[in-house]
């Protein structure tokens, strides 16, 4: 049995953080991923919560029943700049004891370095994570590492390389649909992913939505200005609006007996957002359910 999970972040911009919760309960879901946001935790900044928003996200937990059952924060932790890598990993500590304080026992990040710098940003990231051993192991808590397009890991095998490097019980992967033709340059082979991190113990999470393959006929998919500019495009679509192999993806997890969290993650269709979460949830009921 799975956890479904809602990423609230298309309500980011029209109702606060704990408000998200009543939100999630209202469309039948009851867990939350509980991504980047100013009044929490907010990419590559320190984050913003207080006594006070913890007592009222503990109270929304409890009144709702949704629990938060991850967060998903963005800490420049690979930065070349050793100044800026001990501010993260600062950033790190705090987040650790806000997520304790909240009954937070599993949390999915990104590795968050410098493409054009991958052999530093490398170093950066283990310099890092040795630093934060401790705080993890003291708070029982479990990471889940993700490629990312454009970070300094993009594929799947090598970021699967770097968790397993790693060698902690507690550190695992997260596999992302939406970046399935990124974290295989264009192959979508998402069975062969799926069963890797699987056989690896180390598929923890996975993160629903579709997304174009960007390699597909002749690489324009996305048409980018000027062409061969330094920045990568990727979508979080609902299923169906994407090229991702989604019969494929539910027929491995059931093979591997997958018994993680599912995070339900579409971004970018506001207007559209309660009807499109409603459909993620019946269909991922229907299949991993």
């Amino acid at each position: 049995m799975v956890d479904i999970a809602l990423d609230p972040n298309m309500y980011y911009r029209t109702m606060s953080t704990p408000a998200t919760l009543y939100k999630a309960a209202e469309l039948g879901y009851r867990f939350v991923e509980l991504s980047p946001n100013a009044d929490f935790h907010f990419w590559h900044h320190r984050p913003a919560a207080d006594d006070a928003f913890v007592a009222e996200l503990n109270k929304a937990q409890k009144e709702t029943g949704v629990t938060v059952r991850t967060l998903n924060p963005v800490f420049n932790w690979s930065a070349i700049d050793e100044r800026e890598r001990a501010a993260q990993v600062s950033n790190w500590r705090r987040l650790l004891e806000l997520a304790d304080a909240i009954g937070v026992r599993e949390i999915t990040s990104e590795f968050s370095g410098d493409r054009n710098r991958a052999r530093e940003s490398e170093q950066q990231w283990f310099r890092s994570v040795e630093e934060l051993i401790p705080d993890f192991e003291r708070y029982g808590i479990r990471l889940n590492m993700e490629a990312h397009p454009y970070d300094f890991i993009e594929l799947h095998d090598d970021a699967l390389r770097l968790v397993r490097a790693v060698n902690k019980e507690w550190m695992g992967y997260e596999f992302c649909c939406p970046h399935a033709f990124h974290l295989s340059d264009g192959a979508g082979d998402v069975g062969r992913m799926i069963r890797t991190a699987a056989a690896a113990g180390k598929l923890r999470e996975v993160h629903v939505a579709d997304g174009f393959n960007h390699r597909a006929n002749d690489g324009n998919r996305y048409i980018i200005n000027p062409p061969g500019a330094d920045v990568t495009v990727h979508q979080h679509n609902e299923i169906g609006h994407g090229e991702v192999p989604w019969d494929e993806v539910f027929a491995t997890l059931r093979e591997v007996g997958f018994d993680g969290v599912v995070s339900v993650c579409v971004f970018g269709w506001h207007e559209h957002a309660d009807d499109i979460h409603k459909r993620m949830l019946q269909r991922l009921s229907a299949e991993l359910g």
